[in-house]
């Protein structure tokens, strides 16, 4: 069994409080020790309880069994290690565990859609621990409240990151708790916050290594390492808004000029390990847009090497966007030496088949143009604004359209954690390209280098 560092003074409170709560949740910062903690004390005490049956959930059930069951080595796999077996029990993927006094049913479900409420009906559970709590669907929630009322020691926990205070997970679960509690001290609702600090896993150095991924005065470090309810506003990525130049680079920096037979030429100093070309296909009022991004080091530094556009028109001209994207593709080409993915927004199955004809027809590459994956909207600024703060994306100065589109970016006031869709100055339309060219490689990119 792996043992987990030391536990912060907060920690040990929260948990010894957790022993007289029936409501536990621990909110905080990124790498907090909020899932070590809670399973740690969540295994504990299905040794002792009377009931039979408990339950892990998370958004999904891929989530719960890294968050819990996983956890870093430091899981409830780890815990009963040697005592335990996953199975099925009703129908239900589950743990077996083995007490000593009797055998134990862990029952793992997602819990981020609606519906899958009724995954977890049926049961009574006498504990239920939810991780990512506050991205679960609402009923899902209360649908888990509900199966543990009946429990012989009612317990259930949630751990979660911070969203915005106006999140209906604090308006309609917390704020209730925290009023009950106030109004009756014996309530058992138990709250605690913790950061990176509280994490005696994590050494002076790395920590150091992590704060330096992170601009402080963006919403990711108020919330992320300070673990705060901060909103997102206003422009997204201000120190690039305010000063472009130490994001940028120059031709100079990537080719070398020579001369052959009295001709001037120029060369790339490095191999680019792959180059990848993002497209936004535009109509009805937005603009088709064409980024070309090279990756060096393998994944490690970026540089957002060309780009182009067509001109707005009311309607998609198909013809108009497979001329300007054959020239752009054979530009980059031949300038580059090599194009190995071309990914346009997979919704566009018919232009993107159009745009493979047209590869084929001048004897282009066409097998590489493929309807790009997509991930939540959510998280490409956060992408973003770490390559840019580790220094490993940077933007040539000659593509001025992309920079202005970048430095205007806004937060939706209605959605706080998603970029404005207004497409004002066609800012969207250069911006979902720009993604496009790295949304399939975001694993491989390492964004916690």
């Amino acid at each position: 069994m792996n043992m987990p560092a030391p536990f912060s003074k907060r920690q040990e409170e929260y948990m010894y409080r957790c022993f007289d709560s029936w409501f536990n949740v621990a909110e905080g910062g990124k790498r907090g020790g909020k899932n070590v903690l809670q399973t740690l004390i969540f295994c504990m005490m299905i040794e002792q309880h009377k009931n039979r049956i408990f339950l892990i959930g998370g958004v999904s059930s891929a989530t719960a069994r890294l968050n819990i069951l996983d956890c870093d080595g430091y899981g409830l796999l780890n815990y009963f290690e040697g005592r335990c077996h996953e199975g099925k029990y009703q129908n239900r993927d589950c743990v077996y565990v083995n007490t000593g006094r009797e055998q134990k049913i862990v029952l793992i479900s997602g819990g981020g859609k609606d519906g899958d409420e009724k995954l977890i009906k049926g049961n009574t559970y006498g504990m239920a621990y939810i991780t990512e709590a506050n991205e679960c669907h609402p009923k899902f929630l209360k649908e888990v409240f509900d199966r543990t009322l009946s429990s012989s020691d009612r317990k259930v926990f949630h751990d979660l990151n911070p969203k915005e205070e106006e999140h209906w997970y604090y308006e309609e679960i917390l704020n209730f708790h925290e009023r009950q509690q106030a109004a009756e001290p014996e309530y058992g609702y138990n709250y605690g916050h913790f950061t990176i600090v509280d994490n005696y896993s994590v050494s002076d150095e790395e920590l150091r290594a992590r704060l330096k991924t992170y601009d402080k005065d963006t919403v990711w470090y108020k919330r992320d390492i300070r673990g705060e309810r901060a909103v997102a506003k206003g422009i997204i990525f201000r120190r690039f808004a305010d000063n472009n130049d130490p994001y940028l680079y120059d031709d100079a920096e990537l080719f070398e000029e020579y001369e052959e037979n009295g001709i001037k030429k120029q060369r790339l100093l490095q191999r680019p390990y792959k180059i990848v070309i993002g497209s936004d296909l535009g109509g009805n009022g937005s603009m088709t847009t064409f980024v070309a991004t090279a990756y060096f080091n393998k994944y490690h530094d970026l540089r957002a090497l060309e780009e182009e556009c067509i001109p707005l028109s009311p309607d998609i001209d198909a013809d108009k966007i497979c001329e300007t994207f054959v020239r752009f593709y054979a530009m980059v080409i031949k300038k580059y030496g090599r194009v190995d993915w071309v990914f346009p927004d997979s919704a566009a199955t018919t232009m993107i088949n159009s745009m493979k004809s047209a590869a084929k027809k001048v004897g282009l590459p066409y097998r590489n143009i493929a309807g790009c994956r997509k991930n939540e909207v959510e998280e490409r600024p956060k992408m973003v604004d770490l390559l840019f703060n580790t220094g490993r994306l940077k933007i040539n100065r000659r593509c001025t359209k992309l920079r202005k589109a970048i430095g205007t970016l806004k937060w939706d006031e209605d959605h706080p954690d998603r970029p404005e869709d207004k497409n004002i100055g066609n800012c969207n339309d250069w911006w979902d390209g720009f993604c496009y060219t790295m949304l399939d490689f975001v694993e491989l990119i390492g964004l916690d280098r």
